[in-house]
C-alpha cells in the first residue's frame, strides 16, 4: 500500500513520536511506502511531499513540532481546493490516508472520506479538547511547562509583593490553564466554561491581600471572558476556519486589577512557549501508540476511524464521533479547583 500521512493545525510535542510510528511500523514490519505531505492540506492542495523512510524517522521520538511542517490551510474555503487534493493523492496513487490533527484538520478528512478519499485520523489538540479521546498528545507537556512557570512566578510575585497574571492556551476549553493552575497553586483560574466578574476577582484578591498574603498568582486561558458589561475586550483577526486569533486577556486583566486594587500587576503570556520542546514521556507514550494503531487500521482496511484514549486503552472510533462536540473542563474538576481560589 501506499499511505499518505499530513498534520494539520497548531503544532505540539509528540507530533514526530506519531509520524515516527508510523513509519516504523509501516514499512518496517507491513512493508507499506509513506508518503509525507509538507504543511497540513496546504501540502495535497499544492502537490508538496516527500518520502517518510526508516531513516528519515530516526531520532524523532523526542523532538518537538514536526518534520512534516503544519498550516491551518482549509482547502474548502479555497478556490478549487478539495478538487486538488483528490488530484495529487490520485498522481501518487495513495490508497489510503493518515490525516493528524484536531477539530478543523479531521473535519476536512470527514468531507474527503466523503469524496472518496479513505481516511484514518489521530486526534491532535494541545487544549485537550476532543470529545473523542480522554487525553491528546501534547497536552501533558503543555500543563507540565505551564506549572513550571507558575512555580517560577510564585517566587518573584512574593519578592515584588506583586499580582502574577499567566496567560495560558486554551480558546475554548480551559483544561490546560484548570490543570497548571492548580498543579501550580494559583490563586484564581479563569477558564472560557465560566465567564468572570472583574470585581469578584478584586475582591478575593483583596481579601487575600488582607489576610497577610504579599503576592498573587492568576492563571487565564486566552479563551478567559468576561461576563457581559463588566469589562472590554478586544477582538481579533479571523483564520481559514473562522477561529479569532486570541491573546491580550492576560494583559487586560492585568491592567484592570491594577487600577482597581492598586496592587502592582505583571502578565506573562506563555503562548506558544508551550507547544515547543520535547514531548513529556507520557505524551512519547501516548503518540506513539497512536501512530502504531493507526497504521494498524490503514493495514486493515478499517477506515473513517479516529484513534483515541479511553481510559488506559487506544480505541477506534467513527472520526465525526471524535469531533462532534467540544470537549470543556468538567464542572466537578473545577469546583475542585476553586476550593483553593483566593
Amino acid at each position: 500500500m501506499r499511505i499518505g500521512m499530513l498534520t494539520g493545525g497548531g503544532d505540539c510535542p509528540g507530533l514526530n513520536a506519531v509520524i515516527r510510528a508510523v513509519v516504523r511500523k509501516g514499512v518496517g514490519e507491513f512493508g507499506h511506502t509513506i508518503v509525507g505531505y509538507r504543511h497540513g492540506w496546504r501540502g495535497p492542495m499544492e502537490g508538496e511531499s516527500m518520502d517518510l523512510s526508516l531513516w528519515t524517522v530516526r531520532g524523532l521520538l523526542p523532538r518537538g513540532g514536526t518534520i512534516l511542517g503544519t498550516s491551518r490551510t482549509n482547502p474548502y474555503k479555497t478556490d478549487d481546493g478539495p478538487r486538488k487534493v483528490l488530484a495529487t493523492l490520485a498522481r501518487d496513487r495513495i490508497d489510503a490516508l493518515i490525516a493528524i490533527g484536531g477539530e478543523d484538520t479531521l473535519g476536512v478528512a470527514l468531507k474527503l472520506e466523503g469524496d472518496g478519499v479513505r481516511i484514518v485520523g489521530v486526534p491532535k489538540t494541545i487544549d485537550n479538547d476532543l470529545s473523542g479521546t480522554d487525553f491528546t498528545f501534547g497536552f501533558h507537556t503543555a500543563v507540565q511547562i505551564a506549572t513550571d512557570a507558575i512555580d517560577r512566578l510564585h517566587t518573584t510575585a512574593e519578592s515584588h509583593d506583586r499580582v502574577m497574571v499567566v496567560e495560558v492556551m486554551g480558546r475554548h476549553a480551559g483544561w490546560i490553564a484548570t490543570y497548571s493552575g492548580m498543579a501550580g497553586g494559583a490563586d484564581i483560574i479563569l477558564i472560557p466554561e465560566e465567564p468572570f466578574d472583574i470585581d469578584e476577582i478584586c475582591d478575593r484578591l483583596k481579601h487575600r491581600h488582607q489576610q497577610g498574603a504579599s503576592f498573587s498568582i492568576v492563571v487565564a486561558a486566552e479563551g478567559a471572558t468576561p461576563k457581559e458589561g463588566t469589562m472590554e475586550v478586544q477582538a481579533g483577526e479571523v483564520d481559514d476556519f473562522g477561529h479569532v486569533r486570541l491573546g491580550g486577556i492576560g494583559q487586560r486583566l492585568s491592567d484592570e486589577i491594577e487600577r482597581r486594587t492598586g496592587y502592582e500587576a505583571r502578565m506573562t503570556a506563555l503562548g506558544h512557549v508551550l507547544r515547543g520542546g520535547s514531548p513529556s514521556a507520557y505524551d512519547r507514550v501516548i503518540a506513539t501508540r497512536f501512530g502504531v494503531e493507526a497504521i494498524d487500521a490503514a493495514h486493515e482496511g478499517d477506515y473513517g476511524k479516529m484513534v483515541a484514549l479511553h481510559g488506559t486503552a487506544v480505541v477506534r472510533i467513527p472520526i465525526e464521533e471524535g469531533v462532534d462536540r467540544l470537549k470543556t473542563v468538567d464542572g466537578r474538576l473545577f469546583e475542585t479547583a476553586s476550593v483553593f481560589f483566593g
